[in-house]
């Protein structure tokens, strides 16, 4: 699960628990400007992630880390996709963060305040 704050220009992605181990990573810091956009659109996670680069997928159960999927960097931390949101970015590293977070509607909020 990833706990999103903001401060100052910027949202920092704070990786909870064990999920620091999963994914290989405890951080992201992204500055506000560079969300595209937020969404939360459990359809469209099913299927072949990319590939994993580093990080772990353990099928119906957990995709956490970096995959590499259509020439594009993604960042999963997933269990419970209900709980999942999709956020695009420009000017970074990772085209997509797919992110499980304790309220969907409240972290979307957070997200497209500007």
């Amino acid at each position: 699960m990833v706990h999103i704050t903001k401060s100052n220009d910027h949202f920092i992605f704070e990786i909870q628990g064990l999920h620091k181990l999963w994914s290989l990573t405890s951080q992201l810091k992204i500055p506000v400007s560079h969300i595209v956009s937020v969404t939360q659109d459990v359809d469209s996670l099913n299927g072949w992630k990319g590939w994993r680069a580093p990080g772990t997928n353990i099928p119906f159960l957990l995709t956490a880390g970096t995959f590499h999927k259509d020439g594009q960097m993604i960042f999963w931390d997933v269990v419970n996709k209900a709980n999942c949101i999709i956020v695009e970015l420009m000017d970074e590293e990772y085209k997509k963060l797919i992110i499980e977070v304790e309220d969907p509607q409240t972290a979307i909020s957070l997200l497209n305040e500007k």
